[in-house]
């Protein structure tokens, strides 16, 4: 009993078995909440417990209580204790009867009878003088789902929410939807808690108070409009839960109550496409260039300042219409700059809610402050991932500029789940543009060499959609997937024979001479997708195969019976297709499988060659019918090419971060997200009575002063008498000068709590919060390292003034390219209206102070420091994409960067060969039906770089199943190391399997012997490496590759001089490729003559510098060196090379 009252982890006393309980004088059995209950008979399951709880001592009472909220907790049923628990709710011990009330809340729905006996004891309990107590009365009242006592519990509420405890309040508001639910006549006077609740200033009750709100009275907006800017400035104290609440409540609110800003920028972008007519339609998803966002960034500000120009020239009064110049909110920009410091927050539900937030509400160049957050929470667990990805993957289709910056980020992990790698790789796809697709071709090349079949068939597919997207690669694309055809997998070939019909489709291919390749795999291909996709593709483009597709419908009719129904229908389509083109030849084959098909055991084969039937074989007797007539219009017409978008572009149409939205599909209880109003609701209900004019009418007297926060606030108050120029522009300085000088302050309440919660050094700046009357006499404080994230009172005041003076005057809020300046904190306490450009100025000198003579870096907000994901080092591996391959486009060789110094120079690069060619290892006879190939795909192995990744290739060439593939024993040299390959649990007759082997041969070329253990026997093999393969490629520079080799002279140093070679009819390109096919280094730099070509790499386990140098002394004569100062690896690696060359290369 000891052991598991200690190792209970919600005993709220440590270890309470281990002190000595005097009186324990009653014995009682094992504990229930351990697997040996389930051994008592059912009639003395519990009766230590319950004796435990009928006992006179305190102590034994807990210890019962304490095991059974650990029953409860492991999902063990005690609701047969609830008469013996339910007696002990009048407990004098304190302990005792939180842990009662928690047994209560449990089991009070399901126990209603006994519950009500204690309801007096409950109505005892809200008078308790614990706060604890009261709360869990009012929760276990709540609790009893019975009507006769709803107007008991709606007393409680009412008097719980005027409770000096905040947690009571809060436990009020928690309670109100439960009541709701159970009488939802009760809602007008619930509405009424729900007001003074969200009045409250406690963060605690706040969250809570919404959450009422929402699930209660949600269309009363009214109740919101006053305690707007309240929220606003208390969300970043709530708590997390809170946080969540709030946002999603204030994204509604703000989709309602202000206009969108971005409706000028919808409108241009509408008319834009009507005056373009189909252009648009070559753009990725509706999405700019890259180098038109650019632009379009560029010139932002401009054009919006023209805009502004504009409004005020138009008698200064605001267009309605959205597709005009708009001006944000106030109110919108302070919810905007109020919550962007939860991207910051540790929680991942709430930096989605902000995410939401912007992506719905923001402007749209706003939006990118989110792109790094959402990165961020990619380093999560891997449901948060699944959320994240989820999102962006919807985003992308829309905003793909602001994750192109981080397009690595989305590069797929070996560790990763097969979703996360499907909503990576769908990221990838929408973030392809011309710029990264080389980038993009490359990873993709890495993983269809995937042992996951899934991601295979969906990184072809997504190879796909950029070849029809983006027309520089499509003829790489095709070419890629045209290898892909004789690949061992045969779903690759599957999945790569329907995507290319795709192509076709899309008239992105023009290559019809793929199409007879295709026709080729029709005998080997099994998958029915792939084979109907290639009979379609004869069917439809039959013309330009005119002697293949008569053989192929030959060929189909012998197996028509064998085959599945959906190659069944495509059969018949190309019997009806071939006999309207070349009748000759396919008449008596189009009847012999149309009379197959008329007695098929599907009802929808027969059906379909019923109906086409009448097309070419009429029923009155050989005559012209009206479909016979217009067959070749109805089969031989232009298909619609398909259109290569995303699948989660639909789920645009739900709120971000919502289950809708994750499932694509409306959930119970989703309400959709409203639409933005075309004319602004008023402002003015958002003001409380009593403090605007008290404000106004203290700015109204002081005089209109110089340029600044204060001034501009200042010049708002009289600006409405005067009506100058000069002080309209005043007001609008005030509003577009930068974040610090903006409203951020609840106007009545933050006196007290931005003093505490925002600054808590200096008791002078809480002085004059208080005292506003004083603040124009007392000069601001420097600003200090630590960012206000909270304004004060009198400038948010002062702010909101001119927000609703300037409404009226013919001006609206500030301007949209004027407020996306990034997020700083608040300069000072207290904002001088006096002279707050001397001020400024001032603070800013002395900021600027050297504190020593040496140079400061440029300092980052919080938000930077946060977000820098340069710093953060990724989880898991990554999948090596390799440099050069079927997908990678004809670009330049690559171009030289400037490594950093501490690497002395160095700096790892791609292969620029890859060897996609198994060699076999181990034939099926002595493997006794299994077949074992390999390749060395010069990656680094993810166990250890020093080690060579090696893709060994299983096939099952027997006719019986193999289980069981390993390894067994090994002899390995010294300092060579071994990383196994994941056995092969069974491989099927001709099935075949691959498996990635790590092997550090520690710079020599010692075969490795080892034992392949399979259920058919063991057999010995033995792998040796080519010496080519213990190198891999690094990238120096000229400078630092020459003083390398003069360091490695002598018996470092290999020379031989090639003779027989032309250097006139050697290409440079095949002569750089030939070294690449035999060793793994990299192109360093060639003279301007092309008379010296120099590479480099370094061994794998030493990381040896290996530095290769090619000079032609003559048109016939070519100098081969190599240095190293792994003396026999230098020695074996010229002998490899001039081997090679000379037999690729003599006369």
């Amino acid at each position: 009993m000891q052991q598991n009252a200690a190792s209970n982890p919600f005993s709220m006393v440590a270890a309470y078995g281990d002190r000595p309980q005097m009186g324990l004088d009653v014995e009682f059995g094992s504990d229930p909440a351990s697997g040996a209950a389930f051994f008592q008979s059912d009639g003395r399951k519990h009766d230590d417990l319950k004796q435990m709880l009928d006992s006179n001592k305190d102590g034994l009472k807990l210890e019962a209580m304490k095991r059974i909220i650990g029953m409860i907790a492991r999902g063990r049923d005690a609701s047969d204790l609830f008469p013996a628990v339910v007696k002990n709710v009048v407990s004098k011990n304190i302990e005792v009867k939180k842990l009662v009330y928690v047994y209560l809340v449990r089991y009070a729905e399901e126990q209603q009878d006994l519950a009500l006996l204690s309801i007096s004891t409950f109505q005892r309990a809200l008078k308790d003088p614990n706060q604890l107590i009261r709360a869990s009365a009012l929760r276990v009242l709540s609790s009893i789902r019975v009507n006769m006592i709803v107007p008991i519990v709606m007393l409680a509420i009412r008097d719980s929410s005027a409770d000096l405890s905040a947690y009571v309040r809060k436990t009020a508001a928690h309670a109100i939807p439960k009541l709701y639910s159970l009488d939802a006549e009760q809602k007008d006077e619930l509405v009424m808690v729900i007001e003074k609740l969200l009045s409250d200033r406690t963060t605690l009750v706040v969250g809570s108070a919404v959450m009422a709100f929402d699930e209660v009275c949600p269309e009363r907006v009214d109740l919101i409009h006053k305690n707007y800017r309240k929220l606003c400035n208390l969300l970043v104290d709530v708590d997390e839960w809170g946080q969540v609440i709030i946002i999603n409540m204030l994204t509604r609110y703000a989709r309602t109550q202000f206009v969108n800003p971005n409706g000028d920028e919808d409108a241009d972008m509408a008319a834009e496409a009507a005056s373009h007519g189909g252009a648009n339609d070559e753009r990725f998803y509706d999405e700019s260039s890259p180098d038109e966002a650019d632009e379009q960034h560029d010139h932002e500000e401009d054009d919006d300042d023209e805009k502004s120009h504009e409004s005020v020239q138009n008698n200064g009064v605001p267009s309605n219409s959205p597709s005009t110049s708009y001006h944000i909110d106030v109110d919108h920009r302070l919810l905007l700059r109020q919550t962007k410091p939860l991207l910051q927050s540790r929680n991942a539900s709430v930096v989605m809610a902000v995410a939401q937030l912007y992506h719905h509400v923001a402007p749209r160049h706003e939006v990118q402050l989110i792109a790094k957050a959402l990165i961020r929470l990619l380093r999560s667990h891997k449901e948060v991932q699944s959320v994240v990805l989820n999102c962006i993957a919807s985003m992308s289709t829309k905003r793909k500029t602001i994750f192109e910056p981080h397009l690595k980020s989305f590069f797929v992990r070996t560790s990763d789940p097969t979703h996360l790698k499907l909503l990576k790789l769908n990221i990838l796809t929408n973030l392809a543009s011309a710029s990264s697709i080389s980038l993009i071709l490359r990873e993709f090349q890495t993983y269809i060499s995937s042992n996951d079949r899934s991601f295979v068939a969906a990184t072809i597919q997504a190879i796909g959609r950029c070849a029809a997207s983006i027309k520089e690669v499509t003829e790489t694309c095709l070419s890629g997937l045209v290898h892909l055809l004789s690949n061992h997998d045969e779903h690759v070939v599957a999945e790569s024979v329907v995507v290319i019909k795709k192509l076709f489709q899309t008239k992105a291919a023009e290559h019809y001479e793929i199409i007879t390749q295709m026709a080729k795999l029709i005998d080997f291909i099994n998958v029915p997708a792939a084979r109907a996709a290639i009979i379609w593709l004869i069917g439809e483009y039959n013309e330009k195969v005119p002697l293949i597709a008569p053989d192929v419908l030959r060929k189909m009719a012998k197996s028509f019976v064998d085959e599945q129904d959906v190659v069944k229908l495509q059969v018949l389509n190309l019997g009806v297709k071939l006999y309207l083109t070349n009748p000759q030849q396919t008449s008596l084959l189009c009847q012999y499988v149309f009379t197959l098909a008329r007695y098929d055991c599907n009802y929808d084969v027969r059906d379909r060659a019923r109906f086409l039937r009448q097309f070419i074989f009429p029923s009155n007797g050989g005559g012209q019918t009206m479909l016979s007539q217009h067959a070749r219009q109805v089969f031989l017409a232009t298909k619609p090419a398909p259109l290569p978008e995303s699948k989660y572009r639909d789920s645009n149409n739900f709120q971000l971060g919502s289950l809708s939205h994750y499932l694509n599909m409306p959930a119970t209880g989703y309400k959709e997200l409203p639409t933005f109003p075309a004319v602004a609701p008023d402002p003015t209900v958002r003001n409380i009575p009593g403090f605007m004019q008290e404000k106004l009418s203290i700015n109204s007297e002081s005089p209109l002063k110089g340029g600044g926060a204060g001034a501009g606030a200042t010049g708002a108050g009289s600006g409405e008498n005067s009506g100058s120029k000069q002080q309209r522009k005043k007001e609008r300085n005030f509003l577009s000068d930068d974040e610090d000088d903006k409203s951020s302050a609840y106007s009545e309440s933050s006196s007290s709590s931005s003093s505490t919660s925002s600054d808590s050094n200096s008791s002078d700046e809480s002085s004059n919060e208080d005292n506003p009357g004083e603040d124009d006499k007392q000069k601001p404080k420097p600003k200090e390292s630590t960012p206000k994230l909270i304004d004060d009172d009198d400038v948010v005041a002062k702010a909101v003034a001119v927000n609703n003076q300037t409404r009226d005057g013919g001006e609206s809020g500030t301007s949209d390219s004027e407020e996306s300046s990034e997020y700083s904190g608040s300069s000072s306490s207290s904002n001088s209206s006096d002279e707050p450009d001397e001020q400024l100025q001032e603070a800013k000198k002395q900021t600027e102070k050297p504190v020593a003579a040496k140079a400061t870096p440029t300092a980052k907000s919080n938000l930077d420091l946060l977000l820098d994901l340069d710093d953060i080092p990724p989880i898991g591996p990554v999948m090596t994409p390799s440099l050069g391959g079927f997908l990678t486009p004809g670009t330049p060789a690559v171009t030289q960067t400037q490594a950093s110094p501490a690497t002395g120079g160095l700096e790892l690069v791609g292969p620029s060969y890859i060897e996609f060619k198994h060699k076999q290892l181990l034939n099926k006879v002595s493997g006794h039906g299994l077949q074992l190939a390999y390749r060395f795909t010069r990656a680094p192995h993810l166990y250890s770089s020093s080690m060579c990744s090696i893709e060994l290739q299983f096939q099952n060439c027997g006719p019986h199943e193999i289980t069981n593939i390993h390894l067994g024993q090994r002899t390995l040299p010294a300092g060579m190391q071994l990383n196994e390959f994941s056995p092969v649990a069974q491989l099927q007759p001709q099935q075949m399997a691959s498996g990635v082997l790590g092997i550090d041969f520690n710079d020599s070329t010692h075969a490795v012997d080892l034992e392949l253990v399979s259920s058919a026997g063991s057999s010995r093999v033995q792998l040796k490496p080519p010496v080519g393969e213990l190198v891999r490629a690094i990238q120096i520079p000229e400078s630092h590759h020459r003083e390398e080799r003069a360091k490695l002279r002598g018996m470092n140093e290999h020379q031989c001089e090639l003779h027989g070679l032309r250097r006139d009819l050697i290409d440079v390109t095949s002569l750089k490729q030939k070294i690449f096919e035999c060793l793994n280094v990299a192109h360093t730099h060639s003279s301007a003559t092309g008379q010296l070509h120099c590479f480099a790499g370094q061994t794998l386990s030493s990381k040896s510098l290996v530095l290769l140098t090619l000079q032609w002394q003559s048109d016939e004569a070519l100098t081969l060196l190599v240095n190293c100062e792994k003396m026999v690896i230098g020695s074996m690696v010229l002998n490899e090379l001039r081997n090679a060359l000379q037999l690729s290369f003599s006369m």
